[in-house]
């Protein structure tokens, strides 16, 4: 088999889970990210920071 198609071959394998434009499903990006970002949150505390963020962030949308 040439390299170019192994590539192509590994290409394939590894966006499989990607739709024909490239992009991928916003249920599968939040399955993605969402287990990650929880366990930064537990390690390193952040929720204190979220809500700070979250209220600095609606005082500036004036709510």
């Amino acid at each position: 088999m040439s390299d170019r198609a192994q590539q192509g071959r590994k290409t394939f394998a590894f966006n499989a889970h990607q739709s024909a434009s490239g992009t991928r499903h916003p249920l599968v990006a939040a399955a993605m990210v969402l287990p990650l970002a929880t366990l930064l949150v537990v390690l390193f505390g952040g929720w204190d920071q979220v809500v700070t963020q979250a209220s600095s962030v609606s005082a500036l949308l004036g709510r």
